[in-house]
């Protein structure tokens, strides 16, 4: 059995179509929306609306951790963008729409997907084809072993829209039990795991995931998230905990055999 995983695909629907070449399915953790890309800031929604120029103070806010200048600068621009007579939520509805329609067109069969944490959940099943499973809390059988899927983010100074409170999210991770393939957007919270070394932070990862590691013991723990982490993979007792990688960027996916 071969599965090819992809994570944080930020609106690379040219590799994703090839995702899932001589696989015999696809599984997505999320982030299929770009909204801002770090490393090239043309890219994205925001730009594309207010300019590359405000795209790069915006980066240099964030980065430097400035996240109340951050914020004024968004909400400046959008307070212009809604004067003009374009509501935010239209705008970026639309944009993210015309996203997943190019995205969800690209998936193989089968594809297993769940949400990341600047994802859309309402907005999924619209776009998903009959070939695409999306799950959330939830489990699955691919070849004899049992995945379980736990979708979006914990809350964060960045705000983006599928952030969820901790106690929503052991919700999810205590419905899936035990699996042997355990799949989420966002790490446990395992230090090396989380820290971004090019963004210079760490991102928050989730200590229910770390607890369900430790106690269900699953062969492998599956994540995206952080985009260039300072390690991508720890082992913790008998479960290999990997970062998937970030597709928008490399464009592979991770190769899961048995």
């Amino acid at each position: 059995m071969r599965v090819h995983v992809v994570s944080d695909v930020h609106g690379n629907s040219r590799d994703l179509a090839a995702a899932g070449d001589g696989a015999d399915a696809l599984v997505c953790l999320g982030d299929l929306v770009l909204f801002l890309d770090y490393a090239d800031h043309s890219r994205g929604i925001f730009p594309d609306l207010f300019g590359v120029a405000n795209a790069d103070a915006l980066v240099e806010l964030r980065t430097a951790r400035r996240f109340d200048e951050a914020r004024e600068l968004g909400r400046r621009l959008w307070a212009e963008l809604d004067r003009s007579g374009a509501g935010r939520e239209a705008v970026i509805e639309a944009a993210v729409r015309r996203q997943y329609a190019d995205l969800f067109a690209a998936f193989p069969t089968p594809t297993y997907a769940t949400y990341g944490n600047v994802d859309i959940p309402r907005l999924w099943s619209e776009y998903a084809g009959p070939g695409t499973t999306v799950l959330d809390g939830e489990r699955v059988e691919i070849g004899g072993r049992v995945f379980g899927f736990v979708g979006g983010g914990l809350t964060s100074p960045m705000r983006t829209p599928y952030e969820i409170s901790d106690e929503e999210y052991v919700a999810k991770v205590e419905a899936i039990g035990d699996v042997d393939v355990l799949c989420s957007h966002i790490p446990p919270d395992v230090p090396e795991l989380c820290y971004d070394t090019v963004a210079r932070r760490f991102e928050r990862g989730s200590a229910a995931l770390l607890h369900a590691i430790r106690t269900t013991r699953p062969r492998y723990a599956l994540f995206g998230h952080v985009h260039q982490p300072l390690v991508h993979r720890v082992r913790i007792g008998g479960t290999e905990c990997v970062n998937v990688g970030h597709f928008n960027a490399t464009g592979r996916p991770y190769v899961l055999e048995w």
